[in-house]
């Protein structure tokens, strides 16, 4: 397989979990490309823009993924339709040609789906028959809301999205990945700690105990924390606790200065997931009254990298900040396995369980 837009590795750490192989990986962030190499190894990684990546180094594989940036798609920000990350996957499209794989996957957010440009993408994989459609993280064992877009391009007959593997009564909760960790994280820092990739020296590597670290809040902040509870918000805050423009805004926005629910999947995992004021992500335990055991904190980078699916063993690379865009950015790897082992039986002719779940019993 190659691995395009790699980020971290989620989507390769589920493909390698179902028996796949990496070849060629390409990431031109330096710290998101040097994790990718210390989980998977540096020797096929290339730290670089697509762009300049000639035909002649892509080799031929089976399968090529990858998730083309999605800013210009997204429900948040400008949504700017001229957005030049928008074309990226052109790039992407140029390299399964020079690839040749019998399939290829892009994962994305949903509302690529109904852009111009995946009509466009539609219009030139000649030679390839296409499924697309959004699935749902906690329908594939993620503890976790998170609906992203998968296109599946196949040469070998038509392979449709994978089905899923969790009803939503089964679908597993904040309280299966955050239960025993310490409610007070250690530290409000990593590590110091320096590791040499690609002839560079960055942060890392971090374990998952590394990153399970906190922030200081401003007394104002916990003040605000402590008024909401689980699945509430911004709306449970009382009009002196609220900023100017909350106040005077009285609609929208509604999982902001959330707190999570313990039995429940979490909403969307993003990059600044230590922002209360940016979604759902104080920690969910809060018992009412004046004595009610509270935890007023946003999670920590090792919390969300559960929530998305990340086994505790995997190495993280770069700052606080940079690998807190690393866990937002990734496709969960339960959520990749899945799609890993639907398109594994459709190369070998035999069908896999696709129940894979690494916190079942």
């Amino acid at each position: 397989m190659i691995d395009l837009f790699a980020g971290c590795g989620g989507m390769t750490s589920g493909f390698t979990s179902a028996g796949f192989e990496p070849v060629m990986a390409v990431e031109h962030d330096l710290h998101a490309a040097s994790t990718y190499a210390a989980n998977f190894g540096e020797d096929h990684v290339r730290w670089a823009d697509i762009a300049a990546v000639p035909d002649s180094a892509v080799p031929r594989v089976d399968v090529v993924v990858g998730g083309p940036p999605c800013q210009g798609f997204s429900t948040l920000g400008s949504r700017d339709v001229d957005d030049p990350r928008n074309s990226l996957w052109r790039e992407y499209l140029r390299v399964v040609r020079a690839a040749r794989p019998s399939v290829f996957v892009i994962e994305n957010v949903g509302r690529f789906l109904a852009s111009t440009e995946f009509a466009l993408l539609q219009a030139e994989t000649e030679g390839y028959e296409l499924s697309a459609g959004v699935l749902l993280a906690a329908d594939f064992g993620v503890p976790q809301r998170r609906r992203r877009a998968i296109v599946i391009g196949s040469r070998v007959g038509k392979v449709e999205l994978p089905a899923p593997t969790h009803a939503r009564e089964s679908w597993h909760a904040v309280r299966d990945v955050l239960t025993g960790l310490p409610e007070v994280p250690a530290s409000t820092a990593l590590p110091r700690a320096s590791a040499e990739f690609f002839g560079r020296s960055v942060p890392g590597r971090f374990t998952s105990t590394d990153l399970h670290v906190g922030r200081n809040p401003t007394p104002l902040s916990l003040l605000r924390y402590r008024h909401v509870p689980p699945g509430g918000g911004r709306f449970d805050l009382p009009d002196e606790l609220l900023p100017r423009c909350w106040r005077e805004k009285k609609t929208g926005t509604t999982d902001v200065m959330g707190r999570m629910r313990w039995d429940e999947p979490s909403l969307t995992i993003r990059t600044e997931f230590y922002k209360p004021e940016k979604g759902q992500y104080l920690h969910p335990q809060w018992e009412p009254g004046e004595d009610g055991h509270r935890v007023d904190r946003p999670i920590t980078h090792l919390e969300a990298a559960r929530l998305q699916g990340f086994p505790d063993g995997f190495r993280w690379c770069g700052t606080k900040g940079g690998v807190a865009r690393q866990i937002g950015n990734a496709v969960p790897p339960p959520l990749a396995r899945a799609v890993a082992e639907h398109v594994r039986g459709a190369l070998t002719g035999v069908a896999r369980p696709g129940d894979f779940c690494p916190l079942c019993p």
